[in-house]
């Protein structure tokens, strides 16, 4: 039990560098976010909370590749 508790010191999965990454993607470009209210007129309606859910788990998927070095090139030749 010692050893698997020790094992994963010192690396960190894809799953949790991406993560990390789609959580500063999604706090720097307001990813997921409802729009904030304005005074005025608005052109669009406010996003659901499942089109919030979407957003961020297409991010995820988004960061996920990125980390583990797919490109959008190779997925086109798949």
């Amino acid at each position: 039990m010692d050893t698997l508790n020790g094992a994963g010191l010192g690396a960190r999965r894809n799953e949790d560098i991406a993560l990390d990454l789609m959580k500063f993607v999604a706090g720097t470009a307001g990813v997921g976010r409802p729009a904030a209210p304005s005074t005025g007129f608005s052109g669009t309606a406010a996003a659901k909370p499942e089109e919030h859910v979407n957003q961020l788990l297409d991010l995820y998927s988004r960061c996920l590749k990125a980390v583990e070095g797919q490109s959008a090139q190779k997925e086109a030749a798949q």
